[in-house]
This record gives structure tokens, C-alpha cells and sequence, in this order.
């Protein structure tokens, strides 16, 4: 769809040499001026033509340019050569050819600097046009830069969300534990013949929940696909680990106990890595 008047407009304030061309050569129209131009190390260097020297009057020229470019204030142009020369079919390097050989090149040429507006004139300009993105804006992001982002923020927020589980099932998991361990009978000690402390029922021995977690861990590590699967597992060995820290010493299984701490930790800790793996790869 062909850009509006107020579109251009807006285009040029921001900065569009495209859109500063294309009122420039709508307001010369009637005088047979074309105009080009081009930025060069933070000048705007602005060539104007006529197919003859009688069209291209210096002052009425460069006066009509600076109140055109002026009503414009267009960011970060202050700066203006106004080059003047008959019209040539040779247009790709005419900046090459001015600056090589300018007194032969031009008809005159002139510098002038641009009057900047009023804050509040240019905020009402801004805010009374509206904002549509154009071919001629130049501050689309490119597809490279999106997906830059946007894999940033994912990772960030996985990252976040995934301390934020541990450190939740962490508590549950320590709550849970206490809970168990406090309903457990004790000795009584008030009477010499006491009987010795029963044994703990295997819903509630420490070894046999934690290798049950174990072997189930296993049995669904074999189908993991997703980040929440090896996620899960983690969390899983990590509570069959704590279970192993809680055989007591005197318990003959205490030297197995110990051994499954570290192996259930180095499974927790490959569980991680698998699920970050995955996350990076989301």
C-alpha cells in the first residue's frame, strides 16, 4: 500500500533520506528541479539539477532548501551541502565525481546549517502523525537480532524457572522428610527391660523409599523427551539421595547408603545437564 502524505512526512523527521528526496523533489516539481542526496560522514550532502544554470538561482534555491529541510527537522541532520550542476544521465557516483573535480563539476555550491526546532513543536509534530512502519524506516530489527533476543530472554527465564523448582521441591521434600521421621516410635526409656526399638515399616524405612525412587527414576529416564521429563528426574534423585543420608550408622545397610548418595547426586546432577541441553535446544 502506497505511503500517505503524513507517512512521509514522518519518515523524513526521523531521519529518511528517501523520504527527505521525496518532498524536496515534490516541492521543486513545478520549477523543473530534481533533487538527490546522500549522507557522507555526518553531512547531508544534497545535489540539486536543472537542465538549465537559468533554473537553478543560488539564493532562491538554497533559501527554498533550508525552509523545506527546516519545517522537516529531520533527526540527526543539521548539517547540509547543497550542490548545484546541470542535469547528467550519469548519476550512481556523483558524489565521486563532485568531490574529484568540484569546480568543474558544479555550478555553485553551498553549506548551510540547519535551525533546530522547538522541543515541544517537534514532540506535538511527532504526536499528532501517526507511527506506521515503512520500507523507509531504518530501525526494523533483523530476523538475526530478534532470534538474538528472544533466545536470550528463553534462556533467562528458564533458568529462572527451573532454580525456582528445585528450590520449591527442595522444601517440600526436607518437610516431608521431617514429617516422616517425627511419627516414628520411640524407645522407652523409663523401663530397664524396654523392648529394642521395632523395625521401621518399609513405607517408611529411608533405604527402601529411596531405592524405590531409584528404580523408578531409571525406569523413566528411559523415556525422557522433554526439559520438565529430565527435570522431574532430577528432582527424583535428588530425593532418593537425601533418603540415603538419612540411614543411620548403626543400620547394617549404612555403607551401601553412603555409596548411593554420591552415585543418586552424580544422577541428579546428568539429569540437569540433560534438561538444560534440551532448553538450549527449544
Amino acid at each position: 500500500m502506497p505511503s500517505t502524505i503524513d507517512d512521509i512526512d514522518l519518515q523524513a523527521r526521523q531521519g529518511s533520506v528517501a523520504a527527505i528526496i521525496q518532498l524536496l523533489n515534490e516541492h521543486f516539481a513545478q520549477d523543473g528541479i530534481r533533487t538527490r542526496a546522500v549522507q557522507d560522514n555526518g553531512v547531508l550532502q544534497l545535489l540539486v539539477e536543472a537542465a538549465t544554470a537559468d533554473q537553478l538561482p543560488q539564493a532562491t534555491v538554497v533559501d527554498q532548501v533550508k525552509t523545506v529541510l527546516e519545517s522537516i527537522s529531520p533527526k540527526g541532520i543539521t548539517k547540509v551541502n547543497i550542490n548545484s550542476r546541470i542535469v547528467q544521465e550519469q548519476q550512481l557516483l556523483w558524489l565521486d565525481e563532485i568531490k574529484r573535480d568540484p569546480e568543474n563539476s558544479l555550478l555553485w555550491a553551498e553549506p548551510v546549517t540547519l535551525k533546530r526546532p522547538n522541543p515541544l513543536v517537534r514532540l506535538w509534530q511527532d504526536a499528532r502523525t501517526p507511527r506506521q512502519r515503512t520500507p523507509f524506516l531504518e530501525d526494523v530489527p533483523s530476523p538475526k537480532t530478534m532470534a538474538s533476543r528472544s533466545a536470550f530472554w528463553r534462556g533467562l527465564i528458564g533458568g529462572a524457572s527451573l532454580a525456582l523448582l528445585l528450590l520449591i521441591v527442595g522444601w517440600a521434600t526436607k518437610d516431608w522428610l521431617r514429617a516422616s521421621l517425627d511419627g516414628l516410635s520411640s524407645p522407652d526409656t523409663d523401663s530397664p527391660t524396654a523392648p529394642v526399638t521395632p523395625a521401621i515399616p518399609a513405607d517408611q524405612d529411608p533405604f527402601v523409599l529411596a531405592v524405590r525412587i531409584a528404580q523408578q527414576a531409571v525406569e523413566d529416564g528411559k523415556s525422557a523427551t522433554t526439559t520438565a521429563d529430565w527435570l522431574d528426574l532430577a528432582v527424583r534423585w535428588q530425593r532418593a539421595s537425601d533418603l540415603m543420608a538419612d540411614v543411620p550408622p548403626e543400620d547394617e545397610r549404612y555403607p551401601i547408603a553412603q555409596d548411593r548418595i554420591a552415585v543418586y547426586a552424580s544422577n541428579k546432577t546428568l539429569a540437569l545437564e540433560e534438561a538444560e541441553r534440551m532448553q538450549s535446544a527449544e
